[in-house]
């Protein structure tokens, strides 16, 4: 946890617009994707871990479930930040699936079956018949 930096900058600033005022950069989570408006958490990879480092930032909530994690986590070695991100990203980000298919039931599959089938037997039936009326003329 100590290998980890945090930076407290607020926001970047970029060069002063037309009227002279000063534009914050907006500045999203790196995991949920939501602005982060006050005190996000700018995150770097220790020395140790294989290249490229990666960095992150992230909003209170998202930074609070990596700190959970990194309790939990039994891992000691310098990856240990890069597992316990992936963890927190697949349960928050807002790419993951949220909703699965559930699998067809056994009365689904025998319905399916059963009206394949059925209009195999009519293509089949139909394929007969037309080569027969072919053969007959």
């Amino acid at each position: 946890m100590k290998d980890i930096i945090r930076d407290p900058v607020a926001a970047s600033e970029q060069g002063p617009s037309p009227k002279g005022r000063k534009k914050r950069q907006v500045i999203r989570c790196s995991i949920c994707t939501r602005r982060t408006w006050m005190h996000p958490t700018h995150l770097m990879e220790p020395v140790g871990v294989p290249e490229p480092r990666q960095t992150w930032t992230l909003c209170k909530r998202c930074h609070e479930a990596l700190l959970v994690e990194m309790r939990r986590s039994p891992v000691r070695s310098p990856l240990r930040l890069r597992i316990a991100m992936g963890i927190v990203a697949s349960e928050r980000s807002p790419y993951i699936y949220a909703h699965t298919r559930r699998p067809m039931s056994d009365r689904g599959w025998i319905l399916v079956m059963a009206w394949g089938f059925g209009i195999a037997m009519v293509v089949h039936l139909f394929i007969i018949v037309m080569l027969a009326y072919i053969a007959g003329h």
